[in-house]
């Protein structure tokens, strides 16, 4: 399958995630009866398969083996029409799992990752295979479960050929990374804990440190933007145009220095066919680059500019896939040729969406239900 014009590529993780989540109050040292689920997941691959639900055709590059849980995975990416073509598979590789404990309220208790495969055998080697990829691209995502010389690798391939590049730092020792591609960087998207992590490694010290929960209680979302704007310019004065930092229930703070509007990709790099392309025309339609509503204005200085969005009331059944959710509505409607403000909107919207069912990406988007969340 070719890669088509105006689709995003993206490179990182693909992972069977084992979700364990107790109907009572779990005791330690015995089990206790609940459910059990298989979810395909992985930061990189639910971003893709997110964009995919909603009419877009993103190219992965990833690695696999061909064990139950490779298997899994890539019967699953097969059956959704994308291709196969950038997926490394070698009997050697043990497919990334990732099992999550849940507490009763769906948050995460504890966890075990098993993702070392994807530093190992997803090398600037197998990613420079598919460098034209990039050619149309309207941007390139990578995820920070590369190791520091593929993350290189795929920057500098991607400035190469004139295309941005979306950071999703995974995690928050994972973060890190973003030392050593920061100069690359158009687009990153960290929550509050990689926020304050990237902040310090890119300031080579530990002067920021996270916000206590006391802190976050009864605050105002302005005065918690103004105890991390600190950080937030540390990302902008080394380089990121666009800083988008989730707060899961308290929203997202979008911010840059200057006015975002001028994020918006090239027509001849956009594509606006199917579902994409009918979710573009309701948006213009309801929320022109004129107007907008939902969202606050934080800081308009001569040097910064930040808005905040809300998030959307949802009946909650699991958060894991909200962020991924997130980042996969923006980039495609900022790959059908939405300004980052709208984009991010739809992002809001489609992250409601994720929360309220168990996998972590819905099996289908409702583009009504999309945009009735983006305006009541």
């Amino acid at each position: 399958m070719e890669h088509g014009d105006g689709e995003a590529v993206i490179i990182g993780g693909m992972v069977l995630d084992i979700h364990a989540t107790p109907s009572m109050l779990a005791n330690p040292g015995t089990t206790t009866p609940g459910k059990v689920y298989y979810v395909q997941g992985g930061v990189a691959r639910n971003v893709a398969e997110c964009m995919s639900k909603l009419g877009a055709k993103p190219y992965m590059i990833s690695a696999l083996g061909f064990d139950m849980a490779g298997n899994l995975l890539l019967n699953q990416w097969k059956s959704a029409g994308l291709s196969i073509e950038g997926i490394l598979k070698d009997k050697d590789i043990e497919t990334p799992v990732v099992c999550n404990i849940f507490d009763v309220n769906g948050e995460v208790a504890a966890g075990v990752a098993s993702v070392e495969a994807l530093e190992k055998y997803l090398t600037p080697d197998w990613i420079f295979r598919f460098k034209n990829t990039l050619l149309s691209a309207p941007v390139l995502m990578v995820d920070a479960n590369l190791s520091h010389p593929s993350l290189e690798a795929a920057c500098k391939m991607a400035i190469d050929m004139a295309c941005p590049v979306w950071f999703e730092p995974v995690s928050v020792t994972k973060s890190r990374r973003i030392s050593s591609i920061v100069e690359y960087v158009t687009f990153a998207s960290p929550n509050e804990d990689e926020l304050i992590a990237m902040a310090n490694a890119l300031s080579g010290s530990d002067e920021f440190h996270p916000l206590k929960e006391s802190q976050k209680k009864n605050i105002s979302v302005l005065s918690l933007f103004q105890m991390l704007k600190p950080a937030i310019w540390v990302l902008l004065e080394k380089g990121i145009k666009v800083v988008l930092v989730t707060f899961g229930s308290n929203g997202v703070f979008l911010c840059n220095k200057g006015w975002p509007r001028q994020f918006k990709m090239p027509a001849e790099k956009t594509n606006q066919c199917g579902f994409r392309g009918q979710l573009f025309k309701t948006v213009m339609q309801k929320c022109p680059p004129s107007r907008y509503s939902g969202f606050s204005e934080l800081d308009r200085s001569s040097h910064l500019f930040a808005v905040h969005f809300p998030s959307l009331p949802a009946s909650v059944v699991r958060l894991t896939g909200a962020g991924d959710c997130l980042v996969g509505g923006t980039l495609t409607s900022i790959c059908a040729g939405l300004d980052i403000m709208q984009s991010v909107s739809v992002g809001i919207a489609v992250a409601k969406a994720v929360v309220e069912v168990e996998a972590n990406v819905p099996s289908t988007f409702s583009l009504s239900a999309i945009t009735a969340s983006m305006w009541n």
